[in-house]
């Protein structure tokens, strides 16, 4: 994906978004976020995106109180196997961004790896890919030398990224002509609004 379609994903997960599941499952990791700003809710019921990085990957998770990453208490070591539902709201969401990455050394006390990578170190990250997730009272590190993104029905390229931010865009402007009919908290929430 390009530059421009990665700003824009974290547009769409940035605004009101949750993640809904995690699975790391041998030589794959799966985030799957619901309530993403993508299609219109009118005909998807299901307004879902979910990222999956590949080859070599890893994921790191800064806390302060281990109780917060209770999630991660049913992985399993030897099989290196984790799926776990869960309702987390992001607070923010960045691609490829070592400076966002340094903040979390300092804002966190605590940090958990899980990858299959030897030399794996947050600290100096090879992937060709990464992704930092924060929420409130932990944040995330996800990358591989893979990534790719889904929604329900179909594999993410740039091209069907834009069409459905631009649906939900549609659905976005409707709404405010029809706003005292049916409230949004989605469209309410939304930034164009402050």
């Amino acid at each position: 994906m390009k530059n421009k379609s990665l700003r824009l994903i974290e547009d769409v997960v940035g605004n009101f978004a949750k993640l809904a599941s995690i699975e790391i499952s041998d030589d794959s990791i799966y985030l799957e976020f619901i309530d993403v700003e993508l299609g219109n809710p009118k005909n998807d019921h299901d307004l879902s995106l979910s990222m999956r990085f590949a080859k070599k990957p890893f994921i790191t998770i800064f806390y302060d109180n281990i109780w917060d990453i209770d999630f991660v208490s049913n992985f399993d070591y030897n099989n290196h196997f984790l799926q776990e539902d869960m309702i987390l709201e992001v607070r923010k969401i960045k691609f490829l961004d070592f400076e966002y990455l340094n903040t979390f050394f300092y804002n966190y006390s605590k940090q958990k790896d899980f990858t299959k990578d030897k030399e794996f170190d947050i600290h100096n990250i090879r992937s060709d890919f990464f992704c930092l997730i924060e929420f409130n009272d932990i944040a995330i590190v996800i990358g591989g030398d893979e990534m790719d993104f889904f929604t329900p029905n179909e594999r993410i390229d740039d091209d069907i990224l834009k069409e459905l931010s631009n649906q939900w865009m549609m659905y976005y402007l409707t709404y405010h002509q029809k706003r005292n009919i049916i409230k949004d908290p989605m469209c309410e929430h939304h930034p164009l609004n402050r």
